[in-house]
């Protein structure tokens, strides 16, 4: 998908170009001079809905093409949590680069669906590199391989399209696996404890023998009646 985002150059600082109504941001890279620029609130506020951490946006700075960037990061009013200022990295199509692609999860595990699992996974995003015409908004996760509570996809598993390689997290890291589902007190446990619900911390909780994965049958019986942890989400 293509989105373009229009500024302005601002002579402004921020706090005046905010009580003006603009949004301030600034444009950097590409070996040439941070620029200045103002924003419409509302139509960023609308792209970043839109658009992943590493979608390509052309920017039209004063009615004029002026390349592609990157939304490098963002500031909210902690209140309002409307955007306050924004980063824009500017970025040479000739050049590798850097950045974040998140993970879309595609359909549902079965063994969440057919034995009453809890899916779990540490990751939303992998850092890649990659010339800029070969980036990705996402990267697809199948979770249909995750037939038993054995199951796991590791980072090394990712399927990602050619001209694109995965430098962070390790190839053997952790991306996704079913657990049977933690029972009510477990989650309370957890809750008070302020834990993350991420898979050690679940693996730690469940103290599950290895033996009880094999009957999957059984498995789904004992499970069927426990409840599920909500998923965080993202950005």
């Amino acid at each position: 998908m293509a989105y373009t985002l229009k500024a302005e150059k601002r002579t402004r600082n921020g706090e005046g170009e905010r009580r003006a109504g603009g949004l301030p941001a600034i444009v950097y890279g590409v070996e040439k001079e941070s620029v200045s620029v103002s924003l419409r609130l509302n139509e960023f506020t609308k792209l970043y809905r839109q658009a992943s951490e590493s979608a390509l946006i052309d920017l039209e700075l004063d009615g004029k093409v002026s390349g592609k960037v990157l939304v490098q990061d963002t500031q909210r009013d902690p209140v309002s949590e409307k955007f306050i200022h924004v980063d824009l990295r500017a970025i040479d199509m000739n050049k590798s680069i850097k950045t974040f692609v998140e993970l879309k999860f595609i359909g549902e595990p079965p063994a969440v669906k057919e034995l009453g699992g809890t899916f779990v996974s540490n990751l939303k995003s992998v850092e890649v590199k990659c010339l800029p015409k070969d980036l990705v908004e996402y990267i697809d996760v199948d979770l249909n391989v995750l037939k038993t509570f054995s199951d796991v996809i590791k980072v090394r598993d990712l399927k990602v399209p050619e001209g694109i390689v995965i430098i962070s997290p390790h190839a053997e890291d952790l991306v996704a696996k079913a657990l049977p589902a933690l029972t009510e007190e477990e989650i309370k446990k957890m809750e008070e404890e302020g834990a993350a619900v991420d898979v050690s911390k679940i693996e730690d909780a469940v103290k599950k023998p290895e033996k009880e994965e094999e009957g999957a049958e059984g498995a789904a019986a004992t499970d069927k009646d426990k409840s599920e942890p909500k998923k965080e989400e993202k950005k």
